[in-house]
């Protein structure tokens, strides 16, 4: 059993660049999306300016889009106008941090789990499949993982390797685990928001 302690550092880290496009997820969809694409963005204020003006619903919806937990998206919403991307993703670390039992288990009802493109080799995908089905069937929810800063070719191994390693937790070590990826899930899923302007985008990660 590994035991993981993620403890909260003293300053935000850097903005990641990750975007796994999964929160919202439509029970039922027919189709699994690819690994999710890992790009760099910049921080376009012009963005933010679009998001501090935004409507509560709107801005609620776009957070949403980003971590499903209503009470995170609503914290993180009723504190507009964020100065700069910054101080917006430092306030939306600090709600991750602070998710309660039952905002992580809203928001991690609401991730699928990531499988590779289809162009992926078979044995992959059936590998990934069943190590996919194996994680819920033990821990009840979808794998999260952020890979960010992993390069394109190694993400379907590290995601293979993250599962497996993380089957051996106990469900409470699990938890720790998953509420940490999906804090850093939500941070680069916003910025790349905000980047790219107020369309909230559901997925169907």
């Amino acid at each position: 059993m590994r035991h993981v302690h993620p403890t909260r550092p003293g300053a935000p880290e850097s903005t990641l660049t990750s975007d796994t496009h999964a929160p919202c997820r439509k029970p039922g969809a027919a189709d699994t999306p690819a690994l999710p694409a890992q790009q760099t963005h910049s921080r376009h204020t012009g963005g933010l300016v679009g998001f501090n003006a935004a409507s509560p619903a709107e801005a609620v919806a776009l957070l949403l889009s980003c971590c499903h937990s209503t009470r995170w998206a609503e914290r993180v919403a009723a504190h507009r106008p964020y100065p700069t991307v910054d101080a917006l993703l430092a306030a939306a670390d600090e709600a991750g941090y602070d998710l309660s039992r039952a905002d992580l288990d809203e928001a991690l009802a609401a991730e699928s789990s990531a499988l590779p493109h289809p162009d992926a080799p078979p044995a992959a995908r059936t590998a990934l499949r069943a190590a996919h089905a194996a994680y819920e069937s033990s821990f009840g929810h979808a794998f999260v993982i952020s890979l960010d800063g992993v390069r394109p070719e190694e993400r379907l191994d590290q995601l293979l390797a993250g599962i497996r390693s993380r089957l051996g937790n106990e469900a409470e070590e699990e938890r720790v685990v998953a509420a940490e990826e999906l804090r850093r899930l939500a941070r680069a899923r916003l910025a790349l928001r905000v980047a790219q302007g107020l369309t909230p985008r559901h997925s169907g990660p």
